[in-house]
């Protein structure tokens, strides 16, 4: 590793960056050396790729194997919000749980009081609207409907539906990214790629979606590296609150590569994940979600 001296100099020349017409420039993935110009940087490269790339591997790692952020709020009653059971809305751009939605009356939105769209053509008109705004949930929300295809409004269209979500991501939609992950795992309307999966599984997880995490740990453990990598992320998933991941770290618990404080400590963690979502209006709309569920399946079963 360059010395502080080393550091306040160009890596391949040696010029300092004190000269009046030196700017030395860091090596973006590495953050080790500077360079004062491109050229300086291309011929240093032969020298500088093996240790580049190994810093950069570990400074990655730091990034995706650090804790995820906080959820976020529920606008209404401020309690975390649950993964699943939360409903963006093209009003105002809101994701509201599953228990503040049922709570309202007269089917308007929770947040703005907006009442809800009365036809499917002023449902894409409002998202649309808040495209315009940038808002990624839209953009994921209309890739979603071009994936599957919308009544007669939107055709089905792989290519536009990763256009819409490859722009979500890049405004910061973690789902967009389990959305591509998903289609090329699957090779859903597009070649199977796994590299990709995981480049895409790697920045849902590390913005905090625990399945994408659980799926992270399910590649490394089919490369391999179950005592390693996988165990550190179904550590992180089952943290979260997912149920998959916490029985795979009892199976390294039982098997020896996880040790007894790893998981009594993400034990306590998973419990304590789940209690924070957890709401008597939530258990509410759950329970009511089940019976419309158990309704309509009764119902269809005996058109049959």
């Amino acid at each position: 590793m360059s010395t502080p001296d080393e550091s306040e100099c160009c890596a391949a020349c040696g010029r300092k960056g004190c000269d009046d017409d030196i700017n030395l420039k860091r090596c973006k993935p590495c953050k080790l050396v500077k360079y004062c110009s491109v050229a300086c940087q291309k011929s240093h490269r032969p020298l500088h790729k093996k240790k580049c790339k190994k810093r950069a591997a570990e400074i990655f790692d730091e990034a995706l194997f650090k804790e995820p952020p906080p959820r976020e709020d529920c606008p209404i009653c401020f309690i975390p919000m649950p993964l699943v059971k939360s409903t963006w809305h093209n009003c105002c751009g809101q994701g509201i749980c599953d228990g503040c939605m049922i709570s309202v009356e007269g089917g308007v939105c929770a947040f703005c009081r907006e009442g809800a769209q009365t036809t499917d053509e002023e449902d894409i008109e409002r998202i649309k609207k808040r495209m315009e705004l940038d808002d990624h949930e839209a953009f994921n929300t209309m890739g979603c409907h071009y994936h599957e295809g919308f009544l007669n409004l939107i055709p089905q269209d792989h290519a536009k539906a990763r256009e819409m979500w490859y722009k979500a991501a890049n405004l910061g939609s973690i789902l967009a990214h389990r959305n591509i992950a998903a289609r090329y795992a699957e090779g859903e309307g597009v070649e199977k790629d796994n590299k990709k999966a995981i480049y895409h599984w790697n920045f849902a997880a590390m913005g905090g979606h625990e399945v994408c995490r659980h799926n992270l740990g399910v590649m490394e453990e089919q490369k391999g590296n179950l005592k390693t990598r996988a165990i550190r992320h179904y550590i992180l998933a089952a943290r979260a609150g997912y149920e998959d991941a916490l029985y795979q770290v009892k199976r390294g618990y039982m098997n020896g590569y996880a040790t007894k404080d790893e998981f009594e400590n993400t034990l306590r963690a998973y419990h304590k994940s789940l209690d924070e979502v957890k709401s008597e209006r939530r258990d509410k709309a759950e329970a009511y979600r089940a019976h419309e569920k158990a309704y309509y399946a009764a119902n269809n079963a005996s058109n049959i």
